[in-house]
């Protein structure tokens, strides 16, 4: 899975909204469309790129589409966000480890 696609999905405040409530609960574009500031076929489109994400799965009950979210893939993008941090904290742990060799260094020159 490209994390790009979700990352994009998701960098919309309202996309991210809508991401939130399916993820609280399933429900109809007419349900979500109470709960966000936006048109109805504007929810639509939002759910269609969630959807080519990966991020939301959508169900039909009679003529309505329910959607729900798709934990599951947020797999790979977790993975990447984690890899970051352990990237992030390997640096900081050689600074650390640096600042202490240059104090040790340092303390040597006055003494």
């Amino acid at each position: 899975m490209d994390v790009g696609r979700q990352l994009t999905a998701l960098a919309d405040p309202t996309r991210r909204t809508i991401y939130e409530l399916v993820t609280a609960r399933h429900g109809s574009v007419r349900e979500l469309t109470d709960l966000v500031p936006v048109s109805q076929p504007a929810v639509s489109q939002h759910l269609k790129v969630l959807r080519e994400a990966d991020l939301v799965a959508m169900t039909r009950h009679g003529t309505r589409h329910h959607y729900a979210a798709k934990r599951e893939s947020l797999g790979p993008l977790r993975t990447w966000l984690d890899s970051l941090w352990d990237e992030a904290l390997d640096a900081f742990a050689d600074a650390a480890e640096q600042q202490a060799r240059n104090a040790v260094l340092t303390e040597k020159e006055t003494t």
